[in-house]
C-alpha cells in the first residue's frame, strides 16, 4: 500500500526525467579579447550548446566567417602597423 494521497505532492514527480539524447551545454569558458567585435562571435558560440549536432555546423561557419572577416579588416586599415622585423626569425 502506497504512503501517498491522492492528489497529494510526490516528492520529485514534477522533476523532469533528464535525456541524455538532449543537446547539453558544453560549458566551455569564453574569455574576453578586449575586441568587441571578436568578443561578438565568441560569444555566438554559445548559441550552439542548445542545438542538435546537426545545427552546429551553421554556427560555427558563422562565427569562423565573422572571425576571418574581423581579420581581414585589420589587414585594410590604414595605418596599421606591419610585423615587427624579428617575426618568424
Amino acid at each position: 500500500m502506497s504512503d501517498t494521497v491522492p492528489g497529494e505532492d510526490v516528492p520529485g514527480a514534477d522533476v523532469p526525467e533528464h535525456d541524455p539524447a538532449a543537446p547539453a551545454p558544453l560549458a566551455v569558458p569564453r574569455v574576453p579579447t578586449g575586441d568587441a567585435g571578436v568578443d561578438a562571435q565568441v560569444a555566438r558560440l554559445a548559441d550552439a550548446d542548445h542545438l542538435a549536432t546537426e545545427g552546429h555546423l551553421e554556427v560555427y561557419e558563422d562565427v569562423h566567417r565573422g572571425l576571418r572577416d574581423a581579420l581581414t579588416a585589420l589587414d585594410a586599415r590604414p595605418g596599421t602597423p606591419g610585423l615587427p622585423p624579428s617575426y618568424g626569425n
